[in-house]
Parts: structure tokens; sequence; C-alpha cells
């Protein structure tokens, strides 16, 4: 199991699209400033006074609750695209507004990389952070592929967009075009059932109810960059619990793939998350075990702070790089004994 450790593994990203890499729904029509605002509602944390009125626990956003029985604003009220203009949410106004303006496009539109916003303004559809990914991991030599996993119909804009980034037509990453990534235009779909997993793109299909390795093969050895759309019915029937989610296999024994999913939707609540971890405990077997996202967290499972994602460039390159420390302590634990209960990387 840890033949990969001290040397590099080949990386397999899956990433979500909506509030990880993209702050923008162009299915919905929702733009920057709205879909910002939606966020921002979903990481800021408070509690019902004794008169029912809206009480702040913090003035600081954060991916988790700051103290017992806090509720982020977006549980108690919903999805607000009005967030920070007024009501309680105004006191983070000045937030939205700083890394709003970080999103704003430079130059001169560019119908695929670039998303309209209030009149005269326009912004990163995908952004920069995800761009200095893929300049990093190739400057440094490294074997990956990224597979964008979403619920949402945008998979067709998102990439083009890469694939415009990869022809050199982004401003600010200009030796993109020297990335020998393919990028498959077509998106596939995963659809899952009780009974098997089926992935269909073009004219492949692969389904899971004899051998669930199959997926795993097929995602180890993807090239380039394409996407996927999960099924986001599924989820809903499993009440958006991990068992539900979209699916990803991982091989401890395979000493060369390191899978990693990366989802703002990742939480530590297996009632509420959207990734389905499933692990190939003994070596060769084709039945994976579903494991808890805590077993997994910052090893193959990265939850998106999509703040810091904006504010920083290097985001998503320190997840990938905390992860892979993380993954050769996971193995070690594994080796040791049970890393779901030993194993304490959150």
């Amino acid at each position: 199991m840890s033949g990969g450790a001290g040397r590099r593994r080949r990386l397999v990203l899956h990433v979500d699209l909506n509030n990880t890499v993209v702050v923008a729904d162009t299915v919905t029509g929702q733009a920057p400033p709205a879909a910002l605002n939606t966020f921002l509602s979903t990481v800021t944390w408070g509690r019902a006074g004794a008169a029912g009125e809206w009480e702040w626990v913090s003035d600081r956003p954060s991916l988790r609750p700051p103290c017992p029985g806090a509720l982020s604003y977006y549980s108690r009220h919903g999805r607000d695209p009005a967030f920070t203009e007024a009501g309680p949410g105004r006191r983070f106004r000045e937030l939205h507004a700083r890394h709003l303006r970080l999103l704003e496009w430079p130059g001169p539109p560019h119908d695929a990389l670039s998303v309209p916003g209030e009149p005269g303004k326009r912004y990163h559809l995908i952004l920069p952070s995800f761009f200095r990914l893929l300049d990093t991991l190739h400057r440094d030599g490294r074997a990956f592929a990224v597979i964008f996993r979403t619920f949402g119909a945008d998979l067709p804009r998102a990439l083009q967009a890469v694939s415009s980034a990869l022809h050199g037509q982004h401003p600010q990453f200009p030796a993109l075009r020297d990335v020998a990534l393919p990028v498959d235009l077509t998106p596939g779909q995963i659809r899952c059932s009780k009974r098997e997993v089926v992935l269909t793109r073009g004219a492949e299909r692969l389904a899971t109810r004899e051998d669930r390795r199959k997926l795993y093969n097929y995602f180890s050895s993807f090239e380039g960059i394409g996407g996927f759309q999960d099924h986001f019915d599924w989820w809903a029937r499993n009440q958006f619990s991990s068992q539900g989610g979209k699916p990803l296999w991982i091989d401890p024994h395979d000493p060369d793939i390191h899978h990693i999913f990366i989802d703002d939707n990742i939480r530590l609540d297996d009632g509420d998350t959207i990734v389905h971890p499933q692990v190939f405990w003994e070596q060769g077997v084709s039945s994976p075990r579903s494991l808890p996202t805590s077993a997994l967290y910052n090893v193959c499972l990265v939850q998106t702070d999509l703040l810091e994602a904006i504010a920083d460039e290097d985001y998503f390159l320190r997840c990938v790089r905390r992860c892979e420390e993380n993954y050769d302590r996971y193995l070690a634990c594994m080796e040791k004994d049970n890393p779901s209960q030993q194993w304490d990387g959150h």
C-alpha cells in the first residue's frame, strides 16, 4: 500500500463546478454577485433569539459551525441572492464587495472565459486559482487528469472555457498553451441506482453491476480534462446523504494513483454531504466498502472554501499538496490498523 510513498503518484482530480471553481450559474442566469451572496449565506452563523429574531454568533465566515447550536443563515432562511444587500446579511457587505472585486475580469471581454455581471462589469467564469493549479502541476512535471463532476447543466460552458485557456487565450495564464492536456468537450453522465452505477459519454458506456472496479479503472486511466453530470435525483432520493452522493472509488493498494474530490458541499456530516466514497479495502476485490467522510477528509475529499479560492491563487494547489501529505500518513495508518478509526486528518 505504501509503494507510492516518497514518490509522486498520478493525480486524478474530481472537481465540482458551482461554488468551487465557478462563481456563477450559467443555467439559472445567476451572475457572480448573486452567486457569491448565496455562498456567504451558507458559511455565516447565528441562531434565533428569545423573540425569534436572528442573532449572529460570529462575524467571520467559516465552513463549519463556530460553536454548538450555531445555524447557517442559509439553513434557517434559504437561498438569498441579495444576502448582503439588506437585513442581517448587511454586516458582510464589505466582505462580499472585496471578493467580488477579486473576481473582476482583466481587459477586454472574452466570450468563453468571462461572464457579464452589473452593467459594464465582467467576471472570471473559472477562478484563476484553478488555472494556477493546472499551470503549476504542469511546470512541476506532474501526471494528472481533471474530471469535472457537477449536478448542473453547465459542463459545456466550463469545458469550452478550459479549452480556450489551454489554447493560450487567458490573459493571466498565457503559458497554459504549453499544457498538453486534451479537453473532451462532450459531457458525460453518471446515473445511480440500488443495483449499479452507469457511466455514459458519447459512445462510451460502463456499468458496475458485475464489477465495481470498472469505473475505478476508467477514472484512474482518464486522460486530459473532461466532465460528467452526476445524478441529482438519486442524491435527493437519498435525503442528500453520502449514500446518494457523487460516487468516488479509491484503492489504497494502488501505488500509482491518488483520487481527490474537491466540492464545496463535502461535509463531515454523512447525512448532509455530496460525495459517496467507496474504498477497495482488500487487495484485488471487486466490491468496495463505503467509508465515512471523516475517514478521508483532506485525504481524498476537500471541502472548498470559496472565499479562499477567490482570494488566494495558490488555494487549490495547497489543498492538493495537503491531501498528498495526508494520503501517505493515511496509508501508514491503514497498514497498522483501521484508518477510519485512527485517522484524524481534519
